[in-house]
């Protein structure tokens, strides 16, 4: 199942299940029979998983070309530069050292 084909799925079963539900509820009301609003309902999700969870052909409308692997290595990802947090916070940490001298962890009046 391609991209568009999984957003249609998704569509579908949102509108199916909003369906079934609310016709499932107006029959159960109307008839006065909370069992045959369940039926209704379960009947309804049945329906919903065998429309939207196949991978039928109309969800593969619009195929993604993948790359040869060959292609592939020839234009790797680039990637993202890792900063750790701990140089980060220690140079923090000299910076304040340096503007308040401490002992012991107590601050030194200047």
């Amino acid at each position: 199942m391609d991209w568009q084909g999984q957003k249609q799925a998704e569509l579908w079963m949102q509108i199916l299940l909003l369906v079934f539900s609310v016709g499932a509820l107006a029959t159960g009301y109307i008839i006065g029979s909370f069992r045959m609003m369940i039926l209704i309902y379960a009947g309804g999700v049945v329906f919903t998983t065998l429309v939207t969870v196949p991978n039928w052909p109309f969800f593969n409308r619009h195929l993604l070309k993948w790359l040869d692997p060959s292609e592939a290595e020839k234009h790797p990802k680039p990637q993202k530069a890792v900063v750790s947090k701990d140089k980060k916070k220690s140079s923090k940490k000299r910076e304040l050292d340096q503007n308040h001298p401490t002992v012991n962890g107590m601050e030194v009046p200047a």
